[in-house]
This record gives structure tokens, sequence and C-alpha cells, in this order.
């Protein structure tokens, strides 16, 4: 598909991108964009199961040095996991598609959630004070129709995302990990010795080192070994089966204009969910906006930036009937709306952008696809299906996960169920599904929405004004994906009271077998309660 397609058919996308500097970055963010569209929607290019003959192929190039304890698929945050494996004394090989250590999103956290990250070792804790931008005082949810209701210490941190992964970048590569740009995974077999993984050399190193596209893709592939592969490649894995997710756009915006309205933006205000209409098109629009530091020249000024993004929730089969190019279509609606949402003379000053996929766990939850394969971040899908903190749920697990790899290769124990046993969760995210279900509607559940477009921000609204009433504590972990098992009873108790239509509205959205299996996880949430 042509750049000049993607620009007739996505204008106003196309003109924000193309403002932005250097000239070509622009461009690139729409062929990264249709990338992923593309590949979300398809992930049958990665074979997971290679025949002999193909591993036997003349046409494979070993580097040097190919044999490793753990290769790591995609150089995102999952760099953690190479930066602390590689200090520890493992061999550990990263590829990435793209450059490794570039990252196409920014990054919210609480301060207390990025503990881990001096815990590990990996930075001091004055490296890590270092890494946060700036702080907002107080969080708010806000529902179209209804009141805000603020918390605090939730996503109240903005993370310097480019420098994080240009230090775990240098750590991983300081204790000696092999880093292999612009290599994608073309397909791997597991056994019982190891994984073979074959890589293909992307078109964009030809971008990256100025060769031609066509030298680029005739270059050979290349195969290594390793004892464990490392999943990270977020929603583009092959591994990704998830039955929930959530496109989202946006960016850092400049221009904002400044007030205490909801049109205007309060650099002590972040806004952690608000909708400004009901539903448009089978789906639930949300904003999340979170101010950003200045501009350099800008300094000592009160910022008018934000970083806003606009996403919904979807269940994974009806995604391409709502919309052939997701990310696509939902970037054009962001320029498109975004004057409901915020006033001002506002331009894109960088593009964020992905899908954030999960679990709602009415179904099995997905486990390691093989021996000696192991899912993290986006691919494990063991963040919250309400909340989809997925910067949060890495940071907070990568500690204990690496510390269970690391004696899982010590012990040669890397079957499936030892790497399962390396996970564990909240209890009460074994409800959630049920919850979000809600804002994505299906087959049964889209008439409701189409006599009622409203009802599910008047739902919404009772809810987080039930949480707000439990105080700020509760609604913080709550959040936060930490919350326990009384806690979230004591929750959906309260949202009955208030809202007795609540699970009448939630079962419209879900089959009966999907009810059956909420009712019997919600049943033996309440027995540990």
């Amino acid at each position: 598909m042509q750049l000049s397609f993607l620009r007739t058919q996505f204008p106003q996308t196309a003109e924000a991108l193309a403002r932005l500097s250097p000239d070509d970055e622009g461009a690139a963010a729409l062929r990264h964009l249709l990338y992923l569209d593309q590949h979300f929607m398809r992930r049958d290019h990665i074979r997971r199961d290679l025949s002999d003959a193909e591993l036997s192929s003349p046409d494979l190039h070993p580097p040097s040095g190919s044999t490793f304890d753990v290769a790591v698929a995609g150089g995102g945050l999952s760099l953690i996991y190479a930066a602390v494996l590689a200090r520890a004394g493992r061999s550990v090989c990263v590829f990435d598609r793209r450059r490794i250590g570039c990252g196409h999103r920014e990054w919210n956290i609480s301060r207390a959630e990025l503990v881990p990250l001096w815990e590990s070792g990996l930075f001091t804790q004055d490296e890590v004070e270092r890494l946060i931008l700036m702080q907002y005082r107080t969080g708010i949810c806000r529902f179209a129709g209804g009141t805000d209701h603020p918390v605090s210490q939730v996503l109240d941190c903005v993370v310097d995302a480019e420098t994080l992964l240009t230090q775990l970048r240098e750590r991983a590569s300081a204790a000696g990990a092999v880093l292999l740009d612009y290599h994608e995974l073309a397909g791997y077999r597991a056994d019982s010795d190891g994984v073979t993984v074959v890589l293909q050399p992307t078109s964009e190193s030809a971008q990256a080192t100025k060769r031609s596209v066509l030298q680029a893709i005739t270059r050979k592939p290349r195969v290594l070994r390793a004892r464990l592969l490392i999943d990270g490649l977020g929603a583009a894995s092959p591994h990704a089966q998830f039955d929930l997710c959530c496109p989202t756009v946006g960016g850092v915006m400049d221009g904002l204009t400044l007030g205490s309205s909801p049109l205007t933006m309060d650099p002590q205000v972040g806004e952690i969910l608000v909708t400004t209409e009901g539903i448009e098109d089978g789906k639930q629009h949300i904003w999340e906006g979170f101010p950003a530091p200045p501009a350099p020249q800008q300094q000592q000024t009160a910022t008018t930036r934000m970083t806003i993004y606009l996403f919904y929730y979807a269940r994974t089969e009806s995604l391409a009937r709502l919309s052939p190019l997701p990310l696509l279509s939902l970037y054009e609606r962001f320029f498109q709306t975004l004057q409901r949402y915020k006033s001002g003379p506002l331009t894109l000053v960088r593009p964020t952008y992905g899908y954030i996929p999960a679990y709602t766990r009415l179904g099995n939850m997905p486990a390691s696809p093989a021996q000696r394969v192991l899912l993290v971040g986006d691919a494990a899908g063991r963040h919250s299906p309400l909340t989809f903190c997925g910067f949060g749920s890495m940071i907070r697990s990568f500690w204990p996960i690496a510390v269970g790899v690391l004696r899982c290769l010590r012990e040669d124990r890397l079957q499936r169920s030892d790497l399962a046993a390396l996970w564990t969760e909240p209890p009460a995210l074994q409800v959630m599904g049920g919850l979000t279900l809600m804002m994505s509607p299906s087959e049964t559940g889209e008439s409701a929405a189409l006599s009622d477009p409203d009802g599910l921000n008047r739902l919404l609204d009772s809810a987080f004004g039930t949480l707000a009433a439990m105080g700020d504590t509760t609604y913080g972990r709550f959040l936060r994906d930490d919350v326990d098992a009384a806690t979230f009873v004591r929750f959906m108790l309260g949202a009955a009271r208030k809202h007795p239509q609540v699970y009448e509205k939630v079962f419209q959205q879900l089959s009966p077998s999907e009810v059956g299996r909420w009712l019997w996880r919600l049943f033996r949430l309440w027995m540990q309660s």
C-alpha cells in the first residue's frame, strides 16, 4: 500500500505527521502504523515449527557466536530482561525489526511502581528519580454527563521513555548482550535442547544505513540458537492470541489552552479516563490526557503540552469488522474530534500509538506456547483488562520473573509448566474482564448500545463514584491493578446498590457461557474474601 494512498485516505493524520521534524519522521510513522495494522490482523507470517529442510537451507547465515542462553524477541521495554540477564552473567541476544531501544509510546506510572528499577540493581534510586520528568498533583476520571472523580498517585509521574530505553540498551550492551537491530523473527523451532531462531533483515535497515531496499530484502536470513526464547513482541507476537484489545493513538500535543474547565488543561491534573460522547460507530471512545514537560525554550513558563490518547475497547474477533485499518482510522478520528476534548491551536509534537492486548480471563489464560518459550509484556497479556497498565505491569513484574528465569536456566527447568509458574497476579484480575466487556459491545449487545448510546457513560459514572466513595487508597489500588479479593467484592456490592441495573447491563454484552464463567469466578473470589 503506497504512502500516497494513505495520505488520501487519512488526510488529517498524514498532514499532522508531515509537520514533524525531521521531515522523514512522519512518513516513517505512517509506514509503521500500516505495518502494525496489517500484522495485528495476520500473524501467520511467523513460522512456529520450522522443518529440518528449512533449518538446513544454505541461505541461512549463522552470525559469529550464534549460541546463547537467552534470545529476546523485541527491543522495546522487553530490553529490560536482556539487561538484567546479561548483567547476571548469561549470554543474551536481542533482535528487533526496528532499532533496539526505539519506542513509540509515552509512559506514565506512579512513583512507588518504579521501585523495582533500583531494587534490581539496574539503576540507582537517584537515576530513577532523574527519569521522572514531572509529576502532577491529582488525577480524575470523568464520563460524559457525569462529575469528576479525583484520585491521587495513579499514572501521575511522566517517565522519560527515550532515556530509559537508551540506558537499558547501554546497560545490556555493556554487559555483553548481542544487539541485532533491524532483524525480525521469521520463525523458530523449540526442541528438548533449545530453540533455533531464524531472523530476516528488514527493509527498515536499508533506510537506516542508506542501502537500497532491494539490498536489505535480499540479505540472507540469520539463524541463532538459544536455551530460552523470550517473546516481548507485544501485540505483533505470533503467540498473542488475546480476546480483548485496545487500539490507542495520540501523542504529545502543544498549544493547549490553560484553565480549569473540561476543554482546557490544568498542568497539575491528569485525566485518566474521560469520555465526551456516548457510543458512536459501535465503539465507546475514551480519552486520556497527562501533562507533559514544556518545550526546552519554555522551561520558565507553565507547560502547554499534554500527552493525549484516544482509544476504545474491542473484542478481537470483531475488530476487523469495526475497521479494516484500526489504528489509522482511529488516528483520523483523533484529529477530527480533538477539539471536543481540548481547545487551543493544537500541534502534534511526537506521535504515540499501538495495540494494547489483554485477556478477559473468561477463557483459558495463555501459557507458554512451547517448551523454552516465555511470553512477557503485552504478548503475555497479564496486566489488567480494565486499565491496561502495560508499562506498569512490565515494571512491576520484570524483576521476579527475571529471577525465576535465572533459576530455571540454572536448573535447566524450561518446560511449559516451569515457565507458566513464573507468573502470579492479583486474584481480582480474574473478574475484571467481565466489566471491561461492557465497553466492547458484542453482536448481541450492540442493539442495547444503539437504543441507549449514553447508558454506558451513566454506568461508568456510577461505578467510579462508588470507587471514589471507598476512599483514595482503595480507588488508587483498583486503577493500579493492586486490589485484593475482599476489596473487589465490596466494590461490586457498592456498585450494585448505587446502580441496580449494573449487572443487567454487563450481562447484555456477554454470551450465556461467558456469564456462567464470570459468575463462577466471582463466586470463587467471594469465597477467598
